[in-house]
């Protein structure tokens, strides 16, 4: 909030069921000793009208007397879409919305938000490590590592900003990843298996840290039932479905807005046959590795480790989507990490 060009109160949306930004920003406001009255309040998100977790938000801008509010961009969702600023101008008060770059900054920001609003499916983004001549793996014996430290720290970073991580099952098989945010402090997201046939290991490293984090395997029809009972009686979440759409449906139903792609090769062209990769970012190592391996070629960067075996496809349920193999970013960015090159593509926006 500001006035007279000198900012009042600030506030964000820190936690699920967390005061909303506005009601933050104004008890900031309190705790400073300002009064809120003939303000003007910046919003990154139109004010809520609905009661959730938390009453509306316009209720308490209309009581704190703020004069006017400028919001960055809209509600997709079917209980907002526009019944906040309504309300706010019945109730006397200045409605202006952001155009131009803050616009587009604030639809950002809010993507994972915006499409599950829109579909109720999560936005989905692909990770992806590589060396110079292309390899996603490295040669048993050799370090397990293909990307620096500093990006390493930075995927897990990224996993704590997510609601779950996936991986195929022959990730899971030959890393056997932990697939946790390694960072004090970090949120832990859900560990989602692609598993068409249950096989993922009772003694893996998944099931064994679920005190950590949780574990959902999807899997088919095809999967054995005592293997998919046996890993139910340890604690695994199990889903049993056709299709990365419909897996991809059930994340959301769980309230999965966001989903963090760790898989290899067969996972992600699954993703992109569906149509549902966001974005991509590729870290390029200044490495050459000179594997040529059926792991290589058929697996990808789950922890990072050397493979043990190949990545048999399919790695998950089939996509039941069809669609052009190329895929054009509507922007990309290149930068540094460490020793490092990030590319960050986006492929959508929403």
């Amino acid at each position: 909030m500001v006035r007279d060009g000198e900012v009042i109160g600030e506030g964000w949306h820190a936690e699920l069921g967390d005061l909303h930004a506005e009601r933050a920003a104004l008890a900031d406001c309190a705790e400073r000793g300002e009064g809120p009255a003939g303000a003007t309040m910046y919003v990154s998100l139109e004010p809520c009208a609905h009661t959730g977790r938390q009453p509306p938000c316009v209720e308490a801008i209309l009581e704190a007397g703020i004069s006017r509010v400028v919001i960055a961009s809209d509600d997709p969702s079917e209980k907002a879409a526009g019944r906040g600023p309504g309300i706010l101008r019945d109730g006397g008060v200045e409605v202006e919305f952001a155009a131009g770059e803050e616009a587009t900054a604030a639809r950002l920001l809010n993507q994972a938000f915006r499409k599950h609003a829109r579909t109720g499916l999560p936005l989905v983004t692909l990770k992806m490590a590589m060396s110079l001549d292309g390899e996603t793996t490295t040669a048993p014996g050799d370090s397990p590592w293909i990307s620096g430290e500093r990006s390493r720290e930075l995927v897990h970073r990224w996993r704590a900003e997510s609601d779950a991580i996936a991986v195929g099952i022959g990730t899971a098989l030959a890393d056997d990843p932990l697939l946790t945010a390694r960072a004090p402090g970090a949120r832990q997201p859900l560990r989602v298996v692609f598993d068409r046939r249950a096989r993922l290991p009772l003694d893996s490293r998944l099931v064994g840290t679920l005190d950590q984090a949780p574990v959902l395997v999807v899997t088919g029809a095809e999967a054995d039932p005592p293997r998919s009972g046996s890993l139910r009686d340890a604690g695994v979440d199990t889903l049993v479905t056709e299709g990365i759409e419909a897996a991809l449906a059930d994340l959301g139903r769980r309230g999965v807005t966001s989903l963090f792609l760790e898989g290899g090769r067969t996972l992600a062209a699954a993703f992109q046959a569906a149509d549902q990769l966001y974005e991509a970012r590729t870290v390029i190592a200044p490495i050459l590795l000179g594997v040529e391996s059926a792991a290589s070629r058929a697996g990808g960067v789950g922890e990072g480790g050397p493979r043990t075996e190949a990545q048999p496809p399919p790695a998950g349920p089939p996509s039941t989507a069809t669609g052009p193999a190329r895929r054009d970013a509507l922007s990309y960015a290149v930068e540094t990490v460490g020793d490092d090159v990030l590319i960050t593509a986006r492929f959508k926006e929403w």
